[in-house]
């Protein structure tokens, strides 16, 4: 019963040691996010004003606000996380939290100034 533990213990450590992300997860994560909230601007643009009378048309261009809200949002703090990282190797704390708030805003117009 005393080998068991050990073992167990083992086996826990080797499933959880950390794994790191591929190098280029980053990027693909950003250009996923790009074409999604690309996308989910066309089809808003896609649908005409005089449509929306009828409450049974509704469906698409909500998913399509709200998955281009959350996209677009997700992009503005992957971006700024990015920034923030390379900050943190050169300077304090204090420093590259104002910066990352910065960084948010000016992402935040960048992205949403767009469209």
């Amino acid at each position: 019963m005393s080998e068991a533990i050990p073992n167990f213990e083992g086996l826990l450590r080797q499933a959880l040691a950390p794994v790191e992300p591929p190098e280029d997860l980053s990027q693909r994560l950003e250009a996923a996010l790009t074409n999604i909230a690309e996308l989910a601007a066309e089809e808003l643009e896609s649908w005409e004003l005089s449509s929306m009378r009828d409450p049974r048309n509704w469906a698409r261009p909500a998913a399509a606000v709200v998955v281009g809200t959350s996209a677009g949002a997700a992009l503005v703090l992957l971006r700024a996380r990015h920034r923030a990282t390379e900050r943190a190797r050169h300077g304090g704390a204090r420093g590259v939290a104002e910066r990352t708030l910065h960084d948010i805003g000016e992402e935040a117009r960048k992205l949403f100034g767009q469209r």
